[in-house]
């Protein structure tokens, strides 16, 4: 297990790693297979509060840590007030709470116990949802997110053996009975798997199918990537896509295009339904504005211009420093002061906001500094006082890749 670890994350491995462990087989594994790799960790727990005795089992990978000599640390989570689709919403939490932990430690990577198995109930999942090349490819060894680096190194191995090398090490895990509840779709795909295992359908051989999905869909994104340096801009956050270019393009490389300029826009993780973006792309033939996941699409004359939606982020406000939407704004702090949409009346009162070259659209949804109805400034629109806006989601192209 150290050497696949140590293979997993290749010559340029980092010296400290988090490690996510829950108390199950996977995670436990994941820790000690790091350990004796000799990795510099530390370990952490989320307790969603879900269900009695989810103390007793992080303390029980506490103690886990403390025989191996590594820091260990426990969030919560109030998973009960938690509303809409449940896995998803405990998903999301602990890579906020592990991404903000993390940070404050001054760790970069933080490795997840995912296996072999994970990937083929996913792909199982994936497939009930109808999803295309890019869903069927496989979940990513190596994403960014919460300003952090994740890692998934075990997802050439199967559960079985991640148990089996516990075992032989005299350790044991915590079985979590949500494993086994028919309620989640994970299980239910689980269940399945068993089921097809006579067929020789199996992580293993699932495994294989995704890996060659992921070549193909490799050899289509690394086509898109060069389509965008030559024929995409991004300025101020918006995605402009050269109009004879885009219109060139085969349908699968427009869609796939589109649904990365809507993501990236919008900090979703993931893309509209494949129905909505099917629609869309039928109606750019159309001039006009639309709107989809929470941003605004215009098929001009010249380009196609993508920005985000002012009625999207028209209720959000922070403390100004904070991030906002995907935008960090930095200038002279004050108390009282927030971030907020610039909006029609903030856009009113920068007189100068036609000599930023900006559509009108993408200024109304661009951020603001204000003190209570005072607007400070709106750096986009012209109106600078000493503040200055930067993006904060990382480069377009980059969202092209799949690593």
């Amino acid at each position: 297990m150290p050497a696949i670890l140590k293979q997993a994350f290749g010559p340029d491995a980092p010296p400290r790693v988090g490690v996510a462990v829950s108390g199950g087989g996977d995670s436990t594994a994941l820790l000690v297979g790091l350990h004796e790799a000799g990795f510099d960790l530390a370990a952490v727990t989320v307790d969603h509060g879900l269900r009695a005795g989810s103390a007793e089992e992080a303390a029980e990978v506490g103690r886990i840590c403390a025989g191996l000599g590594v820091p260990h640390s426990v969030l919560n989570w109030e998973g009960a007030a938690a509303e809409g689709n449940l896995m998803d919403a405990a998903r999301r939490a602990r890579l906020r709470l592990i991404g903000a932990w993390a940070r404050e430690r001054g760790i970069a990577d933080v490795a997840l116990g995912h296996t072999a198995d994970d990937e083929a109930e996913t792909f199982l999942m994936r497939l009930g949802r109808e999803a295309g090349l890019e869903g069927l490819a496989g979940m990513r060894r190596r994403f960014v997110a919460e300003g952090v680096t994740w890692h998934r190194p075990l997802l050439g191995v199967t559960r079985a053996d991640l148990r089996a090398a516990l075992r032989a090490r005299g350790l044991g895990w915590i079985d979590d009975p949500s494993n086994d509840n028919p309620r989640f779709g994970r299980v239910r795909a689980r269940q399945a798997l068993a089921a097809l295992a006579p067929l020789g359908i199996t992580p293993a051989t699932l495994g294989a199918v995704v890996r060659n999905l992921a070549a193909a869909d490799a050899v289509l994104s690394e086509t898109l990537c060069r389509f965008v340096e030559a024929a995409v801009t991004t300025p101020a956050g918006d995605v402009v896509i050269a109009r004879a270019g885009f219109d060139a393009l085969p349908p699968e490389l427009k869609r796939r295009l589109l649904n990365a300029a809507l993501r990236w826009i919008s900090g979703s993780d993931y893309p509209p339904r494949a129905a909505k973006v099917a629609d869309l792309l039928a109606g750019l033939a159309v001039p006009g504005d639309r709107t989809l996941h929470g941003c605004r699409i215009r098929m001009g004359r010249d380009a196609l211009r993508l920005t985000r939606e002012a009625a999207a982020v028209a209720a959000l406000r922070v403390p100004a420093g904070e991030r906002w939407d995907r935008w960090v704004l930095t200038g002279p702090a004050a108390p009282g002061r927030e971030i907020a949409v610039l909006g029609e009346g903030g856009l009113a009162l920068c007189p100068h906001w036609r000599e930023t070259g900006l559509p009108r659209a993408s200024l109304l949804a661009s951020p603001a500094v204000w003190h209570g109805g005072v607007l400070i400034a709106a750096p986009l629109a012209g109106l600078e006082n000493g503040w200055k806006a930067r993006i904060d989601c990382g480069a377009f192209a980059e969202t092209l890749i799949r690593r």
